[in-house]
């Protein structure tokens, strides 16, 4: 796989996988029976609205801090982060396909948790099989992503969307561009594969910060 920066941006191709897996289900909601009211002769008051709660503010922004661990509780995956930086050609080098398990972060953009947009890549599949970001597409908006920074703090993501686009037709200003808050890209490859030319499509997941913890 490579990953190459494009008009500002980075998109990501293939050119070691295998088709993918079935993704992983998500967990079912759980489901309740109302108990029907007992008969009360006497008026009842008009019952009071709940009172909506109101949003939190958002986190404010983090200092820098290299990211070490990255843990998606939705797909159940936790994965070492690896710093990458281009390569003589100008492309960004991959994680390691010997060891698909770990993920990485372009080292010379935003740390997570800083203000702007911090891009995390990893492989859907190698030539040995699975690798750590296989069910990325099975993300929905609400699902969280967890990164430990090396500085004490987890920078927590909510998941905004999940979006499939061609290679020939990456929008670099709409996953790349500048939104005035801590933002997280999580980068592989979809769509139809091919021997000889790779993956189709990118597929990319929006989430914004939403929290900062101390534990993964």
């Amino acid at each position: 796989m490579t990953l190459s920066l494009v008009i500002g941006g980075v998109w990501w191709a293939a050119d070691d996988g295998e088709t993918a897996g079935p993704a992983l289900a998500v967990g079912p909601a759980a489901h309740g029976v109302a108990r029907p009211a007992a008969a009360d002769p006497k008026p009842k008051s008009t019952p009071r609205a709940k009172a909506t709660a109101k949003p939190q503010p958002p986190p404010a922004p983090l200092g820098r801090s290299r990211p070490t661990t990255l843990a998606v509780p939705a797909i159940t995956i936790e994965a070492p982060v690896l710093g990458l930086d281009l390569d003589a050609s100008g492309q960004l080098a991959t994680p390691p396909v010997d060891n698909p398990r770990v993920v990485g972060w372009y080292a010379k953009g935003v740390t997570p948790g800083e203000r702007g947009t911090a891009v995390v890549v990893g492989h859907r599949d190698t030539r040995t099989g699975p690798a750590i970001f296989l069910n990325l597409n099975s993300l929905a908006p609400g699902n969280t992503v967890r990164i430990a920074r090396a500085d004490g703090r987890v920078a927590v993501f909510t998941v905004d969307r999940v979006r499939t686009y061609a290679k020939s037709a990456f929008p670099d200003e709409e996953v790349y561009g500048a939104t005035g808050r801590p933002e997280l890209r999580l980068l592989t490859c979809g769509g139809n594969f091919d021997r000889k030319e790779g993956y189709a499509s990118n597929i990319v997941v929006f989430a914004h910060l939403t929290g900062v913890d101390r534990e993964i």
